[in-house]
């Protein structure tokens, strides 16, 4: 933003940092794939107190949103960008998560020795805050450092609030908001500049409708961090969203709600897309998460495609009714699981479902033969694997902290991709090869060939895309050791960043490996890639391609719950048949007595 020379001026650095890989480095891309959007909501409410002169007329907000997982952070320059330009100055680390806080308390330091005041939030703090009955050690000792926390969520005016004490050099020690957060409609939408949306792949946006979610899983945090009464943005908002950001040309968008589905407002947000795109031609591409029982919703799925949803996130954690019970997951029926697949597949938009390993009732064996019989009988497109991470804020983390279990100390690690406690069945091995194991079985060639075939019988889906999407997913798992979800484009390591617990490697030493890393990681990507290509060029080219058929396709039967492992090979998955079986029978009997009773009042 550029600043007159008649103001007097007020920085605010708003930084989202990464995390370290397992050799101390922070994981950041020439191109991230996944935006940032507690970076973006900052930004437009920075941009909206500005608007609003919320530090008086004469003063003027300049704003420096930076993203670590696209963009090497340099403080060194931060700071003296800050001494050139003059005025005041703010540095926010934005949307701490519990394994990016070490980063980000690292990345503080150098702008605290220069005098400069940190405030910090994100849902480690906030989480943290909601559900122990004391501040860890590790937030205690930030607060010390001279970092200012921040609980809860910034609209309703309290960024304006942090931005005054900043200005006046009276920044509390803690903001906790986290008891009351604010309503959503009308307030300034998620927000960045075409520039800065350009270091993401494929430069697309995000966004949030709504915040808060009603279920209760022991494993989330966030019905304790964002509330389990949902807030809501309007549909003027959601236009207003997407014309902003068609202006700069951005049209594509992940929708960051955890579950969109359960947004009152679903039907008018995707009416109004609808209605952009009939009346004025506006397309916007969309990714969303949603529940497993959102196929039940009439004209969900249907209105969702037309809106411009391409690709679905789904929570399907586990198959095992026993593991989702024992999580608080109880609006998870696998009984529904195919019939809510294939409708989106259907419809043609990518499913990307969630997998956790180390459930109780899980061993070694159990994972690996449930990988296998989603491997068959679900249609499952991108299979995305964890470990159960007891996350600060949710409250299985409260529970191991009450009971003094073990957790891993280093906070760095709690991304979902490293254990961090014991299990009851399994050795640490014995998890941590299971969870290997997954990846390499799920992501094979025979099965990424699979699921390209059934892209390629339905006939209007190219099985190249499907190919591209599971093939990226395993490059970055095999080839660059982190999950994919952290994934991008073009690795970038720099030797003077490294964690400052780890020894900095000399300059020729760490180029010499820098340069090995790479020419071995692209002779990789090139043999993954020719993979890609021969698979996706097999089943376009086979002229029987129509008439592929397995399982996980094949439309149901009334005997499948009786032959299928998914319902056959755990007493929760026959016990879950029991209970639909009971209640299709309660329906049979009530409901043309239900029926005759609405008659009869008409």
């Amino acid at each position: 933003m550029p600043a007159s020379s008649s103001s007097r001026f007020m920085t605010l650095v708003m930084i989202k940092p990464t995390h370290y890989d397992d050799n101390g480095y922070p994981i950041t891309w020439f191109r991230s794939i996944i935006p940032s959007n507690t970076l973006a909501a900052l930004n437009g409410i920075a941009s909206d107190c500005n608007t609003r002169k919320v530090l008086g007329d004469d003063v003027e907000l300049v704003l420096e949103p930076y993203d670590e997982c696209n963009r090497r952070i340099q403080p060194k320059k931060i700071i003296a960008s800050i001494r050139a330009r003059g005025g005041k100055a703010l540095i926010c680390m934005v949307g701490v998560q519990t394994n990016q806080f070490p980063r980000a308390i690292d990345l503080a330091k150098p702008f605290l020795d220069a005098g400069l005041p940190v405030a910090l939030g994100g849902f480690h703090v906030a989480g943290c805050l909601s559900m122990l009955d004391e501040l860890p050690p590790e937030i205690s000792a930030a607060m010390d450092m001279g970092i200012s926390m921040f609980a809860g969520e910034a609209e309703e005016g309290r960024l304006d609030e942090v931005l005054r004490d900043a200005w006046n050099g009276s920044l509390k020690p803690l903001y906790n908001y986290i008891d009351d957060l604010p309503a959503l409609d009308g307030q300034p939408a998620p927000n960045l500049s075409a520039d800065v949306l350009a270091l993401t792949h494929g430069s697309f946006s995000s966004f949030d409708l709504g915040r808060g979610c009603p279920f209760q899983c022991s494993f989330c945090t966030i019905i304790n961090v964002q509330g389990r009464k949902s807030r809501f943005r309007t549909p003027d908002d959601l236009e207003r969203i997407v014309r902003e950001n068609a202006a700069q040309g951005i049209q594509d968008f992940f929708v960051t709600d955890d579950n969109l589905a359960r947004n009152r407002h679903w039907e008018a947000f995707f009416d109004r897309l609808i209605e952009l795109k009939t009346s004025e031609g506006l397309r916007v591409g969309l990714i969303i998460q949603v529940d497993t029982l959102c196929h039940k919703i009439p004209n969900f799925i249907e209105k969702a495609k037309k809106a411009g949803v391409r690709r679905t996130f789904i929570g399907l954690e586990n198959i095992n009714p026993d593991n989702l019970l024992g999580a608080k997951k109880r609006q998870n029926k696998i009984t529904d699981y195919r019939e809510m697949l294939q409708k989106w597949s259907d419809h043609g938009v990518y499913t990307w479902c969630g997998y956790i390993t180390g459930f109780p009732a899980d061993t070694k064996e159990s994972i690996l033969r449930d990988i296998e019989i989603i491997k068959r009988e679900l249609p499952v497109d991108i299979l995305e694997i964890f470990f159960l991470t007891p996350l600060p804020g949710s409250e299985d983390h409260r529970n191991l902290l009450k009971a003094g279990q073990w957790m891993d100390p280093d906070l760095n690690k709690y991304d979902l991709h490293h254990r961090l406690t014991h299990h009851g069945k399994m050795t640490d091995t014995e998890w941590e090869d299971a969870y290997k194991a997954a990846w390499d079985s799920y992501f094979s060639d025979e099965h990424i060939e699979t699921v390209a075939r059934r892209h390629g019988a339905s006939g209007k889906r190219d099985p190249g895309k499907v190919v591209q999407f599971m093939t990226h997913f395993r490059v970055l798992y095999d080839v660059e050791g982190i999950h994919p979800l952290e994934g991008g484009v073009f690795r970038l390591k720099y030797r003077t960043d490294r964690r400052p617990d780890r020894p900095m490697e000399l300059p020729g030493v760490f180029h010499l490996k820098l340069a090995g890393e790479i020419v071995w990681k692209l002779w990789n990507y090139a043999a993954y890639t020719i993979k890609a290509l021969r698979i996706a060029h097999k089943v376009r080219s086979d002229p029987k391609r129509l008439d592929y058929m397995d399982t996980a396709i094949s439309v149901a039967s009334d005997t499948e719950h009786d032959v299928l492992e998914i319902f056959t090979e755990t007493s929760g998955g026959t016990g879950a048949v029991e209970k639909k079986r009971a209640a299709d029978r309660r329906r049979e009997i009530f409901s043309p007595a239900i029926t005759k009773v609405l008659a009869a009042d008409r």
